[in-house]
């Protein structure tokens, strides 16, 4: 009997995800706000199409304080997702976009072609000051989509599809893709899938995800159990390929970040703010923006 529960057991295992590796994120400050990077560090350079993310916060900012230090820079060639768990988030950019997202909110912006945007704290913000906690991620575009019009989407908490399981034991913000029959706010363009996910202790989430897709799961807040490893606060993990399943259970209430994507399997080359597929590429986006063809600053803010 003891043999057969033992095959049992490694017959289950063998049907999930393995994990490859824990990553724990580093220490990189940016001027006066805690941040945490995940991605890319010296473990980790990416997980294709996730290329970076940062992990600001959480701290309070005083009352007349100078708010958060993202002014003016340009992008090209990849999409941002920024998460807005705590105060609040202004989007400027060179097309004219002005838009203030509050505690639950996102912003999507895909750079695509150019694009010169600020991410800074709004004047009610600067003023009475409060709690600040960000994420942002950067997700690659295919070659195909590298120099596609540049858009951007700023949305509430209130307007991103949620869904609640296990008597609302298990919340998921759907960002993007379909999650428990529920489709996502936004619709990206490719098909990255991504939802935040909260837990309450005690409590289990099982899904599947095609084993050609590369997993994005980051530890916002808490500790969990993913495919029979402990991962905690800061913590992202890299999967393997060789099964779908994907079990996780939250040791305390938890927050993570929970997505999924085709890699493109494309040369990346990464300099700044520009993610291209050569550095002829990455040259000529340099000069496009020196010559004010990712818009104009001054003229739009």
């Amino acid at each position: 009997m003891h043999v057969v529960y033992s095959i049992f057991i490694i017959l289950l295992h063998d049907t999930m995800r393995i994990i490859k590796t824990i990553h724990r994120a580093v220490v990189s400050p940016v001027d006066d706000l805690i941040t945490y990077r995940a991605m890319p560090t010296e473990t980790i350079d990416h997980l294709d199409p996730f290329l970076f993310l940062n992990h600001h916060g959480p701290q309070v900012y005083p009352p007349m304080n100078q708010g958060l230090p993202f002014g003016p820079h340009p992008h090209r060639g990849f999409e941002t997702l920024t998460f807005i768990f705590d105060g609040d988030l202004m989007h400027l950019d060179s097309c004219g976009v002005k838009s203030i997202i509050k505690a639950g909110g996102i912003q999507w912006m895909t750079a695509g072609r150019g694009i010169v945007h600020a991410e800074v704290s709004s004047d009610e913000f600067k003023k009475k000051g409060g709690n600040v906690e960000l994420i942002q991620l950067w997700f690659n575009l295919p070659a195909r989509l590298k120099m596609i019009k540049s858009d951007y989407i700023g949305l509430q908490k209130d307007e991103i599809p949620a869904v609640s399981l296990s008597s609302n034991k298990v919340r998921l913000n759907v960002v993007s893709g379909t999650w428990n029959n529920v489709k996502g706010a936004v619709r990206p363009q490719t098909g990255i899938e991504i939802v935040s996910m909260e837990l309450d202790r005690k409590i289990k989430y099982e899904t599947t995800i095609e084993k050609e897709r590369n997993i994005l799961l980051y530890v916002v807040r808490g500790n969990i159990e993913v495919n029979g490893r402990t991962a905690s606060r800061h913590d992202l993990i890299e999967f393997g390929h060789n099964a779908e399943r994907i079990e996780i259970s939250a040791l305390e209430d938890s927050l993570i970040l929970f997505g999924h994507g085709m890699p493109y399997n494309e040369p990346i080359v990464a300099q700044g703010p520009f993610v291209m597929n050569n550095i002829a590429e990455i040259k000529q986006a340099w000069l496009d923006y020196q010559a004010g063809k990712m818009g104009s600053w001054e003229m739009n803010n």
